[in-house]
This record gives structure tokens, sequence and C-alpha cells, in this order.
């Protein structure tokens, strides 16, 4: 299985919720409606039950990606700001 797009929609409001993710998984199949939660332990992603991992490896495998895909859009978005300063 590979993960073959991540897409991130930031959430603008101030609370835990930090943006809403969606995948593809091998050009196939896609995930909708991941969500980018900020928990007590830092970034988690939360998954509806519609769709879900059967094992502890393949929720490790996704969350990976997300959580580092999300960090990559926080880069990009203060990329802009640093250029202007």
């Amino acid at each position: 299985m590979q993960i073959t797009d991540v897409r991130v929609r930031k959430v603008a409001k101030e609370g835990k919720l930090k943006a809403v993710v969606s995948i593809t998984i091998d050009e196939e199949f896609v995930v909708h409606d991941i969500k980018v939660i900020e928990g007590e332990k830092g970034l988690d992603g939360e998954y509806r039950d519609i769709a879900h991992p059967i094992n502890s490896g393949t929720r490790e495998r996704i969350q990976t990606t997300i959580l580092k895909k999300y960090e990559q859009s926080l880069a990009e978005e203060d990329e802009p700001a640093a250029e202007e300063a």
C-alpha cells in the first residue's frame, strides 16, 4: 500500500482542530475527513469509523505521512512571510 496523494485543508479558527486531510491510496482509493487534532501529546490524526486501518502499523504509517505533509504545509505558509521581512 502506498499513500499516493495527501491534500491538507488547514482550519483558520483557533481550537484543537488544525486541519482536515484527504489521502489517496495506490491512486485508487480515497479517504476524506481525516482530522489533524492538537492533543495532549501533540498532533494526532483522527479517523471516522467509515474507513480505518485494520492494524496499528498501517495506522502509524498513515498518521506519519499525514502529519509530515501538514508540517510541510505550515512551513510553506511561513516562507513568503520570511521572504518579505
